[in-house]
């Protein structure tokens, strides 16, 4: 008898969030699912793994086939502890999300959604995040939903390419006119810090900005088509050597002489 597809998602917003349940009703249908999520929010946690304090599980959820377990540590750490000792094989696909709130552009640097995703294609598997452009924790994913439905079948179907994984980001509020595959736009965060002093007069530092994009006017980029009505996705890569910049620096080569 042939095994359904197992599919393991996570997310960063943790495993009480809108987003992640709304992922699971989505691609039940597509294969057996497992649950790995934070047992809270851990946005903007990248790549990051926990290395000094021990980690610990929990079964959150169990019925019907569905499993949901819960980790104290980072998006990332649940790949890797779901992998390597929760799953009884390599799962075919790993999704991320749906997250709340958009990680388009340079947010794909900071995004603790594709951190996990990117784990998932360093460790060899078809892996994809899913974010919807509303920070509200009661947003409708109506739309998201059937998208990534689509969009996991399609990779389950088809795979990717090797170390190559997707960011896929759903404008909010607005039926889909469908998904375009497109590049990151080059856009920065333009950062500030709130300054506020604590009841003891300590200074203390809250983080805030806006999202500057330096081409609005491009249609080929993740901002332009979610600001268009359509969903983006962006093929990453685990590689970051920018190779022909190997080749313009080889004159910087140095060599020891006796």
């Amino acid at each position: 008898m042939t095994k359904k597809p197992l599919i393991l998602i996570t997310n960063d917003d943790g495993i009480e969030a809108r987003g992640i349940h709304s992922l699971v009703e989505a691609v039940q249908h597509l294969g057996e699912v497992v649950v790995m999520a934070p047992d809270g929010p851990r946005s903007a946690q990248s790549s990051a793994i926990t290395m000094n304090t021990p980690l610990r599980i929990w079964k959150h959820f169990e019925k019907d086939g569905l499993k949901m377990y819960r980790c104290n540590g980072t998006p990332t750490d649940c790949v890797k502890i779901a992998v390597y000792n929760i799953l009884d094989r390599k799962p075919d696909i790993i999704l991320a999300g749906i997250n709340h709130g958009d990680n388009t552009s340079i947010s794909v640097i900071y995004s603790g959604t594709m951190g996990a995703v990117l784990e998932g294609c360093v460790e060899g598997v078809p892996s994809v995040g899913f974010s919807l452009c509303s920070h509200d924790p009661r947003a409708d994913f109506s739309e998201a939903m059937k998208y990534a439905s689509i969009i996991t079948e399609k990779v389950l179907r088809d795979g990717l390419p090797k170390d190559v994984c997707l960011n896929v980001n759903f404008p909010v509020g607005v039926k889909l006119k469908g998904y375009k595959v497109v590049r990151q736009a080059n856009a920065r965060w333009q950062e500030r810090y709130v300054v506020r002093e604590d009841p003891n007069n300590n200074t203390y530092y809250w983080l805030t900005g806006e999202l500057h994009n330096n081409e609005p006017e491009a249609e080929d980029t993740d901002e332009f088509v979610v600001k268009n009505g359509y969903a983006s996705v962006v093929p990453c890569h685990v590689d970051m050597t920018h190779y022909a910049t190997v080749e313009q620096l080889k004159s910087w080569d140095y060599e020891e002489t006796e």
